[in-house]
């Protein structure tokens, strides 16, 4: 049976195909909204998060369009001379804020379209909103994102290269990664990629098409684990992801850049995702404290600022004013990067350590206190609503059913009821308010799960022939950070509208990054020169952990 979610993101994708309506040149198309995403409350979008730009500087003796200006001309990084683009924001051990963008003269002939010729830029400022001043040059690159490796060296990530250094100003070492597809088609290149740390230092990445890779140290081969795009099946012009991992999950923002609506998705391991509906971002939400919004035509390459937790609490973006086509050489037209804060959530810990069932009668959530945040005082209690996404978005979810304190910080005590918490859950949502209207939100951990598992993930088999049928090697990896148990491999081939075990075998206990070969007869009969769609299935105890899909031609 679908899940509720799962609907809606299917209903999203037949009124996509349906009804977009693709203008190439002008470079948009109006996305028709799903039904259901009318029904969401505050704080069931993502786009819900965003906060008003600090005031600064507003001005109206600048570059841009009517739509944005006046401006905040201090906000990110702007200047006549230079258009910038992209960039993601580092806080460096001398306490300040170190800002990677790229960005070409303005006054290039070719315009907008110099971008593929960009510099990037190492700017500095005292706080996360700007005004960030260039401090020097890294070298040519676009669309840079910088991270930070176990052993504290920093990585500026650029389209087919990227720079290393041993301390944040350098100096810079230009190289490339090394990728491994491992069998898998790499969906729309390697391009515009993402990164996440994970706990034992080694990294996530995220492609532009969707596909997932690792890396042991973050320098060492990036290896693709997935065989298809983890975005939302529906119709888009998918590119710019962003991920990040906060110490509840992981999160992922992909920019339909022609429909101009931006998708979020979750996860519990970086593997497997869910899309919550709503959008993540859209134009329109560079707005000031006083309602004014910046009306920037395109916001790309979105990139986030994370606090001690590892929560988002400002979004970068790149930003134009007009089509990109539009934005001439020397004229009144550019582009620039934006700070917009982000509502972190709450600090959520649910205190019972038995699973959640259709038998459970109370569910108990601490809500810590933090720097100007009290739970005593600051929640309006009668709105808080607690459980799966798929309810609390949506206004369902678990009633508030009684408080107690636990020093500054407050316990909430939930009726079980309508929570929708099931066995596929892995961060039950808070959504609530202040007395004064101001959204709360939160996710937390369901304390009976291990949220660090083994990531399996098996090659294509070597077939040789035998006189009586196939020996298959297959090779097995470990991309989690934990050892993995002895599983199970299976492989099942689709003949004449039929799937039928082709054969299995017993995979010893990996450690991460440890990987075997596996062999195993099969008797099964393939006609000579004919391709077969097979499946690779990892199970641990008879539940499948890992499933791998190809075509191959057997017997040649």
């Amino acid at each position: 049976m679908l899940s509720k979610m799962t609907k809606t993101v299917l209903k999203a994708s037949i009124f996509f195909l349906l009804m977009a309506n693709i203008n190439l040149f002008a470079q948009i198309t109006e996305r028709p909204r799903p039904a259901e995403w009318s029904r969401l409350v505050n704080g069931g979008r993502f786009i819900d998060r965003f906060l008003p730009m600090p005031a600064g500087t507003q001005s109206k003796d600048t570059w841009g369009a009517e739509g944005v200006v006046p401006r905040y001309i201090d906000n990110g990084i702007e200047n006549r001379q230079f258009s910038y683009w992209g960039g993601n924001i580092l806080r460096g051990d001398d306490g300040k804020y170190h800002l990677f963008v790229c960005g070409w003269l303005e006054s290039s002939p070719r315009g907008h379209h110099e971008w593929g010729n960009s510099i990037v830029f190492h700017a500095v400022c005292d706080n996360t909103v700007g005004p960030f001043v260039v401090k020097d040059t890294i070298g040519r690159g676009h669309n840079p994102e910088a991270f930070r490796l176990r052993d504290g060296r920093y990585v500026i990530y650029v389209i087919n290269g990227r720079y290393v250094a041993d301390k944040i100003d350098g100096p810079w070492t230009y190289g490339k990664f090394d990728f491994n597809p491992r069998d898998r088609r790499i969906i729309e290149g390697l391009s515009n990629l993402t990164f996440a740390r994970r706990e034992d230092g080694s990294l996530l990445m995220v492609c532009r098409g969707g596909g997932v890779w690792f890396s042991q140290t973050g320098l060492s081969p990036y290896q693709q684990v997935t065989d298809r795009r983890v975005y939302p099946p529906v119709a888009g012009e998918f590119e710019d992801p962003v991920v990040w991992r906060d110490h509840i999950q992981y999160h992922l923002v992909v920019n339909d850049w022609l429909g101009r609506i931006a998708f979020y998705l979750r996860s519990k391991d970086g593997v497997n995702w869910v899309t919550d509906p709503g959008e993540a971002y859209t134009p329109g939400i560079s707005v000031h404290n006083d309602g004014y919004v910046e009306k920037w035509f395109k916001y790309e390459r979105m990139k986030i600022f994370q606090d001690e937790y590892g929560r988002a609490i400002q979004a970068n973006f790149a930003v134009i004013d007009v089509l990109k086509n539009d934005d001439r050489a020397s004229d009144n037209h550019s582009s620039k990067n934006i700070s917009i804060p982000l509502n972190p959530g709450l600090l959520l810990t649910m205190l019972d350590s038995q699973p959640v069932t259709t038998a459970t009668k109370t569910i108990r959530v601490k809500i810590a206190a933090e720097k100007g945040f009290n739970p005593h005082t600051d929640i309006d209690l009668a709105s808080l609503r607690f459980g799966a996404s798929a309810e609390v978005n949506f206004g369902r979810g678990a009633k508030m059913k009684g408080t107690e304190k636990a020093g500054a910080d407050l316990i909430v005590t939930f009726d079980a009821a309508g929570n929708g918490i099931t066995a596929d859950e892995f961060a039950p949502k808070l959504i609530g308010k202040t007395p004064q209207g101001k959204l709360l939100y939160g996710y937390a951990r369901l304390p009976y799960l291990n949220y660090i598992e083994p990531v399996l993930s098996a090659l294509s088999p070597v077939f040789t022939a035998r006189t009586d049928g196939f020996d298959l090697s297959v090779e097995v990896q470990n991309f989690g950070q934990v050892a993995s148990q002895a599983t199970t491999l299976k492989l099942t081939v689709e003949k004449d509208g039929k799937t039928t075990e082709a054969g299995n075998v017993a995979v010893p206990a990996l450690k991460s990054f440890e990987k075997t070969n596996v062999m195993f007869p099969s008797k099964a009969a393939f006609e000579k020169g004919k391709e077969y769609a097979f499946t690779l299935n990892i199970l641990s105890k008879d539940q499948i952990i890992s499933t791998y899909h190809f075509k191959t031609v057997p017997l040649k």
